[in-house]
């Protein structure tokens, strides 16, 4: 697939500024100075003509001329050059390139859809997650990627090709699984020049390229341990250095993290992000843990029963999902089930459901239609008044200490709300009675 220059466009763009703008501006400026140098304008600009600026009334006016002419030059520099700024902003956007392209690809197993009709652009250099349950096809997905599975249906591309029924070992992938998948007879060098051994490379060139790899993720020195004599964090590190050692395109992680301990897992996390940032290889991550997810990606894919609700980096995830799945399996969440009442023009509106009354924010939404709302519980405010615009009481159930924050919660009618406050804040106690509101534009409207 040929590649587009970045470069090569900002070269042309520079020539065809210095020709057609620049110095027609000079030539401009310059020959204003001296309307009787008109075959020879280079003459133009002299000291002379300084001298005999403040006698003559003719040059008054030619250097009002040109200053006219240097002001229209500059604001017309100035136009160009910002609509051409943004010509080439818009052309990198449009030639970020797409490293993966996955359209319309399906994947039964024994007649049980797994995957149905999914479709996914990743692009180059990009840390993109595949979130979901247990069982919503984001593993499959990946092993389609990797070659370990085939498509029933739909395409697969990898660096703009076609790799239906290309083998695992062609494909210009390496694949990270959960149980790192070590030769645990071999040591730590062997594990990693393994792949290079296969393909037969210079031992001087093995070498150099595993001790690079080596100091990549931070294991100098290791060369000869044994592998039953690493940590998990250790296991992991090496299971990478094997995948970047033979230069993939892209890195597939199959939950790789999942086998190692709290802390550990969270000091891998931001290791991981590093590394990514380092190589510029592109990461396509397999998790369940939404928090996981929300650390270390560009772009978040939430899957659900074979299908992706939801494609954006993760603070749109959280603070504007898509979908009711998605408001409730990223994070915690209050949903609820609104009619619009008192639909403005500009928007807002009155939200009534069976928690009473809110103010709202619905566009394109008119009274009497039904929608939902994603209220998280940070959002959530109470105080022993009520607030203008919102009709909601209930009474403290609970309070929770969660470390830095204090999970509160309410029962209103049947339902029972989350809200959350700073640990070490005055907040109500179980037992009282009090009233709920939140910021309108804080409320995520999706469809019911």
């Amino acid at each position: 697939m040929k590649k587009r220059s970045h470069t090569g466009l900002g070269v042309l763009y520079m020539v065809l500024m210095f020709v057609f703008i620049y110095i027609p501006t000079v030539i401009m400026a310059v020959y204003s100075f001296n309307e009787q140098s008109s075959n020879k304008w280079w003459t133009g600009f002299t000291t002379e003509w300084y001298g005999k600026l403040f006698h003559d009334a003719q040059l008054w006016q030619t250097f009002g001329l040109s200053l006219k002419i240097s002001l229209l030059s500059t604001v017309i520099v100035v136009i160009i050059g910002t609509l051409g700024a943004m010509a080439l902003y818009y052309a990198r956007l449009d030639m970020a390139k797409k490293i993966i392209e996955i359209k319309d690809v399906t994947k039964s197993f024994d007649g049980a859809a797994v995957v149905k009709g999914i479709s996914l652009d990743v692009m180059e250099g990009e840390f993109l997650t595949l979130l979901g349950p247990s069982g919503c096809g984001k593993t499959t997905t990946l092993r389609m990627l990797a070659g370990l599975e085939q498509p029933d249906s739909g395409t697969v591309l990898i660096d703009g090709e076609d790799v239906g029924g290309m083998p695992p070992y062609k494909r210009a992938v390496n694949t990270v699984f959960q149980n790192y998948a070590l030769f645990p007879l071999m040591n730590v060098y062997d594990n990693i020049a393994y792949g290079l051994t296969v393909k037969k490379l210079p031992k001087d060139v093995i070498r150099g390229k595993v001790t690079a790899a080596l100091k990549t993720v931070q294991l100098e020195g290791f060369e000869k341990r044994k592998i039953d004599r690493m940590s998990g964090g250790q296991k992991q590190r090496v299971a990478i250095a094997r995948a970047i050692v033979n230069d993939p395109r892209v890195l597939l992680l199959d939950e790789p993290l999942g086998a190692l301990d709290f802390k550990l897992r969270k000091q891998m996390q931001l290791e991981l992000k590093r590394l990514q940032k380092q190589l510029g290889i592109t990461f396509i991550y397999v998790t369940h843990d939404q928090e996981e997810a929300m650390t270390m990606s560009d772009r978040i894919a939430v899957m659900s029963g074979g299908v992706i609700e939801q494609v954006a980096p993760p603070e749109v995830i959280y603070n504007a999902p898509a979908t009711s799945f998605v408001a409730d399996f990223v994070g915690e969440s209050n949903i609820f089930d609104i009619t619009v009442e008192n639909a403005q023009p500009g928007g807002a509106c009155t939200l009534t459901g069976s928690f009473g009354h809110a103010a709202g924010i619905c566009p394109g939404l008119a009274a009497g239609k039904t929608a939902r709302i994603c209220v998280r519980p940070e959002a959530m405010k109470l105080s022993y008044e009520p607030f203008d615009g919102f009709d909601i009481e209930g009474t403290v159930t609970e309070d929770i200490c969660a470390g830095n924050l204090v999970k509160i919660l309410v029962r209103v009618g049947v339902e029972e709300l989350k809200c959350s406050q700073l640990s070490g804040v005055a907040h109500p106690q179980p037992g009282e009675r009090v009233y709920l509101h939140w910021d309108a534009a804080s409320a995520a409207l999706m469809e019911r």
